[in-house]
């Protein structure tokens, strides 16, 4: 009987150890997104003093602990690229947390969370409902 209870307590403690590695992970993953959307802002703070700035002539760019001069249009192109690749770290990482959320709540035996796996409408979808809206 007691070897039994062993097992039992031995699975329980398992079972909660599954649910608090589910949980820590999607707190990272959290974590990793408003870090990214972080950087984003502060990109698009970079790209806004580069539109406000009147000349074309060389901006000075923090890269680590030093400044290096860059050509204007170089440094925009940089940091696009950067807010590109922002946005598919932040779109994938949101994906697989819809994913990770949902088994969590599956490990903790809740029901899967409804419209949750919403997706916004394209732009072809929307010119149809708005050309259908304006009929």
């Amino acid at each position: 009987m007691e070897s039994s209870m062993d097992e039992s307590a031995q699975q329980i403690l398992e079972h909660l150890t599954e649910i608090e590695v589910a949980a820590e992970d999607i707190l990272a993953d959290k974590q990793q997104i408003v870090d990214l959307d972080s950087r984003r802002n502060k990109n698009r703070v970079a790209l806004s003093a580069l539109r406000n700035h009147s000349s074309n002539d060389n901006v000075k760019v923090c890269f680590g602990n030093m400044f290096i001069k860059f050509p204007q249009e170089s440094t925009r192109s940089m940091i696009l690229k950067d807010q590109e690749q922002l946005d598919k770290e932040i779109t994938d990482l949101r994906k697989r947390l819809k994913a990770k959320v949902n088994r969590l709540n599956e490990l903790q035996g809740k029901p899967e969370l409804r419209g949750y796996n919403l997706a916004p409408l394209s732009n072809d979808e929307m010119k149809a409902i708005n050309s259908l809206l304006k009929k």
